[in-house]
Formats: structure tokens, sequence, C-alpha cells
């Protein structure tokens, strides 16, 4: 009988143990239970929101979020059914959704960054050489969006330009490795600023302005035959050494690389002096989806978080602060070019990847 009580006594401590484990992992040992958060997210976030840091700072306000990535035009075709939160990297796209799932009220906009473009060193002086940039040094430097479009338009070769001879590397096609607009952000927002620019400086708004720009963006497109469907994949390339020399990605890319402490080698930024701001727009379809917007805009320590992964915060212009070279801390010299509206952005994608049915 002993024997039994004993055995049943040990059951009963080890259940004791198991629970208190469980218990103390669901509360972080902090004595703060968290909720969970699912949402669907495009993928250059996917390093903010596995940060360490992010995560414990998340948990001190009781939540977890558990994110899967997508493309942000691709979020369209999903069922987010069972999510709290949508986050695609701009606000057309977000709008499409909340539309679909019935999203009331203003969507929040707690974080954007620009739209750049990656060139090595010797693309950057070959361009800079023959009138298409200007370089505010070894590492950053400003794109001119009309010249570079006149030589896409004329189908320029590197062989073309002006010392670019004593590069190897440089061959081919002068053209900008973007990614596809049907299904991702940065590929979509770059033909609304290059269709912007083909256009007079007017945003495309009719069927007369779709037909005037379409021929160039589809040039724009074709050349670079199979696109990325996400800029994360295109700026590994890049990184890597391999891939085009010019590589159309987000500013926030480049400085989270910068601030994680990875040599940039050659590694020069052109901001297009005509581009478009990538807004990072949640589409909270919960409650909790809601809050977790809210914390994302106005929590302090999430803001920080924000710019050490190189986003800007909405509303705060100087809390964007690097001392590398790479980077602009103000977007001074940059023109915004406005969005064309979600149908004429599709239209544009459409007809840019050589469907003209």
């Amino acid at each position: 009988m002993r024997r039994i009580i004993g055995i049943v006594l040990a059951v009963l401590l080890v259940g004791g143990v198991v629970v208190a484990v469980v218990a103390g992992r669901e509360s972080g040992d902090n004595g703060t239970a968290t909720k969970t958060v699912q949402g669907v997210i495009g993928s250059e976030k996917a390093e903010f929101f596995a940060d360490p840091d992010v995560v414990k700072a998340l948990a001190a306000k009781g939540y977890t979020v558990q994110a899967e990535t997508s493309g942000s035009w691709a979020m369209e075709g999903m069922d987010l059914k069972g999510y709290d939160f949508a986050l695609p990297s701009s606000q057309a796209p977000a709008v499409e959704l909340a539309a679909k799932y019935k999203v009331r009220g203003t969507l929040p906009r707690p974080f954007y960054s620009p739209l750049v473009v990656v060139a090595h060193r010797s693309a950057a002086e070959v361009l800079a050489g023959n009138g298409l940039a200007k370089l505010d040094g070894k590492s950053r430097g400003t794109l001119d969006m009309a010249a570079y479009l006149d030589a896409a338009r004329a189908g320029r070769t590197w062989q073309q330009l002006k010392g670019a001879g004593k590069y190897g590397e440089l061959g081919g096609t002068l053209y900008i490795s973007s990614t596809d607009p049907e299904s991702s952000n940065s590929g979509a927002l770059y033909l609304a600023a290059t269709s912007y620019v083909a256009n007079g400086g007017k945003v495309v708004a009719s069927d007369a302005d779709v037909e005037r720009t379409a021929p160039l963006l589809k040039k724009l497109v074709s050349v670079q035959g199979t696109q990325q469907t996400s800029t994360d994949a295109s700026f590994r390339d890049f990184v890597s050494g391999v891939g085009n020399p010019l590589v159309l990605v987000y500013e926030s890319q480049v400085a989270s690389l910068l601030v994680g402490g990875q040599q940039p080698g050659d590694l020069v930024v052109l901001y297009p002096d005509t581009t478009v701001n990538s807004d990072h727009t949640v589409v909270p379809l919960t409650e909790d989806g809601r809050a977790l917007a809210e914390l994302l805009s106005t929590d302090q320590e999430l803001r920080r978080l924000l710019v050490r992964h190189g986003f800007r915060p909405q509303g705060a212009a100087t809390a964007f602060g690097s001392a590398d070279a790479h980077l602009k801390q103000e977007l001074t010299g940059v023109r915004q070019a406005p969005v064309p509206t979600s149908a004429v952005l599709h239209e544009l994608a459409r007809r840019a990847t050589g469907d003209d049915k």
C-alpha cells in the first residue's frame, strides 16, 4: 500500500512540474500571458517580426505574433478567414483586401519605406558618367528617372555607355531588375513611378494614359525575363553577387543589412528622383489585429525597433537617422509620384507582363 501511494504521489508531482513549465512558457516567465495574433505579411517585414527584441516588446504588451509571408498583391487570392490581420507593403492592395473582407474605417499606416535602386559601384559610376545619375559620394546618389527611361526606350546597352568597357561585368541591355508587378508590391509601385514619368509627370488615370505608357512599361518588364516574386529574394541575389547590376529594393532592406553589421562591399544606393513610398498598411480583420496596428503606430519601443530595421515611422521624419553614407536621413530631392487606382495599376501590370487582351 505504501508503495502504491508513493507511485501516485510521484505521478502527481511530475504532473505538477509539467503544468508549471507550460504555464511558465505561456507567460514568458514574466507573469504576462500573451495572446496569439495570426497574420500574413510582406516578406520584407519577416526579419522585423522575427527579431527577439520585437518579440519581447510585443510580449510585454500581451501579444505573440505568428506571421507568414506573401507577395502583397498575391494576398488578394488568399483565404484570410481565421487571420487577425494582413500587412501588405502599400495602401493599394490593402484597400482591395479591406473591401473584400468588409473592413471599415481608416486603415492604419504605421511605417513606410521608399523604393531605391541598389547598384555595384562600377555600374553607378558609369551611369553618373553618362548623365543617368548623380553621386553624392562613393556609396549614395540619385537616379535620373527621365534619362533612364529614355535609355530604356531606346534599348541602350551597357556597351554603348562610355566607360563601361573596362568593367567585364557590365554587358547586355541596361535595365533595372524589379519584381513581378502582378504579385509583388514593389514591382507594381515601380510601374506607378515609371508610368508617372512617362506620362509627363501626371498620374495614369484614363484609358488613353494607359495606352500611352503601356508600351514602355512592357519593355521595362520584358527585358528582365523571369522576375522574382519578392524583393527579399532579389536583394539576397544582389548581395551574393549574382544577377543584374541594378536592382529595385526597399530602402529598409539596405538599412537592415547595414544595421546588422554586414559589409556592403561596393554597394551604392541610388534614390530615384521620382519614386513611390511603400506605405506598409495594416488591414485589421479582428479586434486583436486592430490592437496590434495601434501598437505598431504608437508604442515607442516598437517604433524604435522599426527604425532599427530600416523602416521610417509615420509622423516622425527625424526618427530615421543613419550615420551610414549609403542612406539619406531626409528624402530631399526625391519627388513622390501619386499611385494610380488599384484598377489602373492592375491594368498596367497586366499590360506590362504581356497580356494585351
